[in-house]
C-alpha cells in the first residue's frame, strides 16, 4: 500500500497536487468531470455546495480532505476531520453497509447513487444521498485513497 497521505499535518485544503488527484481520478474513473471549468481548489474547498471528502489508504483509513460543506454537515473542524478515522462517520450498526460500499469501490473503481446514514459530531444522524465514491489513483496507477461527493443530505 502507498501511504503518501499518512501525515496528518499536511494541509490539503488548497493543495494543487491533491486537487489534481481528486479531479483527475474522478474524470478518469467516473468518466466525467467533478467540477465545471474554472472551478479550482479554492472554490471546491470554500464554496462548493456539495460535500467532498477523501480518506487515505492506511489500514484504518483517516480523512485527509473535507471541504467546508463537509465540515458544516458533519460538524467537525478541519483539524478534527483530518484526525478522524473515516469509519467513525457512520454509527456502529451502519458501518457494515458503509464497508460494503467501499469494497465495491475498491473492486469496481467507483460507485454512484450511494446512500446511507451518517452521524455528525453532535450525534445528529442524517441520510446522505446521491453519493459518488471513487478511487484516488494517480496517473502512475498508485492507489492513494478514496473520495466521495455527496450531493444531498437530510436529517433522519
Amino acid at each position: 500500500m502507498t501511504y503518501i497521505y499518512n501525515n496528518p499535518t499536511l494541509d490539503l485544503t488548497l493543495d494543487p497536487d491533491f486537487f489534481s488527484l481528486l479531479i483527475g481520478s474522478h474524470a478518469r474513473i467516473v468518466g466525467r468531470p467533478l467540477l465545471e471549468d474554472g472551478q479550482g481548489p479554492d472554490w471546491l474547498y470554500n464554496d462548493a455546495p456539495v460535500v467532498v471528502l477523501a480518506h487515505n489508504t492506511e489500514p484504518d483509513p483517516r480523512f485527509i480532505y473535507a471541504n467546508r460543506t463537509a465540515q458544516r454537515c458533519f460538524e467537525y473542524s478541519w483539524d478534527e476531520f483530518i484526525a478522524l478515522p473515516s469509519r467513525l462517520s457512520a454509527e456502529q450498526p451502519d458501518r457494515a453497509e458503509r464497508q460494503r460500499l467501499l469494497d465495491a469501490v475498491t473492486r469496481d473503481g467507483f460507485v454512484e447513487n450511494g446512500r446511507g446514514v451518517r452521524i455528525a459530531k453532535s450525534g445528529r444522524r442524517f441520510w446522505i444521498e446521491d453519493v459518488t465514491v471513487w478511487q484516488l489513483i494517480d496517473e502512475a496507477g498508485r492507489r492513494l485513497g478514496q473520495a466521495a461527493k455527496i450531493s444531498s443530505w437530510r436529517d433522519v
